[in-house]
């Protein structure tokens, strides 16, 4: 038998030295699915998340709250944009109920029947017998029940979104909350970009052309008729500012909530449009009624037939709620109709609540549409 040359054997071992010294063949990461990709996001976890809140104080949680109590007064305002999220209905445990309107959250949340509904005059007891992992408030609440409810250990965190800007900044918030950053962002771009359309449509727009707009809230109380003006800084008047109008009462009424107006004073600013709000009722009725009124036949938007009911359909669009981007396109397009000749309001609702809420157009069309109610065209 012939013997192999040695360097045959000195070439085979380096041949196994240098196999064994090579990298392992990498294997590619399994990519992520956009269904792991949602999972990841809305599963609670074990990291610990602080959030700021709308009194600037830090509230800190060892992981994310999956018991959410909505407490206090206006709490459709703070529900409806806590169920901007996927994960609201399977975290928010109890609510107060809502005192204006219709109940718009059992047709986002399959499962709102199975939540604990509180009183609007709830303590703090009652609050704490729902379990909360975090209780949401209004700010201007803090001290009369955000404190008791800390008295008792459990975290509190305030909510303002009062304001356009307020929006989008808290609703960052609610995304850290949620675990959900992303969402958040797909929501804030969504405001922007409709805030975005109303200000290139108004570009080049002077003072000067800016009519003259009166909204008001029409109420009924004991039988008497009043009607209101908000506040300079509240949303009803940023929403005129931002839709092209000049509001009448900005500089007369600087308080902190509703102002009652008398006609008198009404037919002093003599306005060139009128919007009328009605939170309980149909505000075209309110239109009728306030048109009728007697002494203010003189009124140059009733000549001119620019007397408009706000529009609302489970709640009305012009308040500190989500919808408040609805009333402001709305609102745009009927002080300046010439330059929003390409905004279409049936199509603004539909995608509203598609993008906001991920309701269908069945769903759409069959429960919200035929609550819709306001000057529509």
């Amino acid at each position: 038998m012939k013997h192999a040359p040695l360097y045959l054997f000195g070439l085979i071992a380096l041949a196994l030295i240098l196999v064994a010294c090579a990298s392992p063949a990498e294997v590619p990461a399994p990519q992520a699915n956009e269904e792991t990709t949602a999972q990841t996001i809305m599963s609670p976890t074990s990291q610990p998340i602080t959030i700021s809140d709308a009194l600037g104080r830090s509230v800190t949680f060892d992981k994310l709250p999956t018991r959410i109590v909505v407490a206090g007064k206006a709490t459709i305002m703070i529900a409806d944009a806590l169920y901007l999220f996927p994960q609201a209905s399977e975290r928010i445990a109890a609510i107060t109920h809502p005192f204006q309107g219709a109940d718009f959250l059992p047709i986002v949340d399959p499962v709102y029947e199975g939540k604990t509904i509180l009183k609007g005059q709830t303590g703090p007891e009652q609050v704490a017998a729902s379990k909360p992992d975090v209780v949401l408030i209004k700010s201007y609440l803090a001290e009369t029940l955000g404190d008791p409810i800390e008295e008792l250990g459990i975290p509190v965190v305030t909510i303002d979104l009062e304001t356009p800007d307020e929006y989008l900044t808290e609703l960052q918030s609610l995304g850290v909350l949620f675990g959900d950053q992303p969402r958040a962002q797909t929501i804030v771009d969504y405001y922007k970009r409709k805030m975005a359309v109303i200000q290139n449509n108004l570009f080049g727009l002077e003072d000067q052309s800016k009519p003259t707009i009166l909204l008001m809230q029409h109420s009924v109380k004991g039988g008497e008729t009043a009607y209101k003006v908000p506040p300079s800084t509240w949303m009803q008047t940023r929403i005129v500012e931002m839709a092209g109008g000049s509001p009448v009462w900005k500089d007369e009424f600087l308080g902190s909530g509703w102002s009652i107006v008398t006609l008198e004073q009404i037919a002093l600013w003599n306005p060139d449009q009128i919007y009328i709000i009605d939170y309980f009722d149909d505000p075209t009725i309110a239109v009728e009624k306030f048109k009728a009124e007697p002494s203010i036949q003189g009124l140059k938007a009733i000549s001119s037939r620019q007397v408009y009911a706000f529009p609302k359909d489970t709640y009305s669009w012009d308040q500190p709620d989500p919808r408040w981007i609805l009333g402001a396109t709305w609102l745009a397009k009927h002080i300046h109709p010439a330059r929003f000749e390409n905004v279409d309001i049936s199509q603004e609702f539909t995608e509203f609540y598609k993008t906001l809420y991920r309701l269908d157009e069945s769903t759409i069309r069959e429960q919200l549409q035929p609550l819709l109610v306001g000057s529509i065209p």
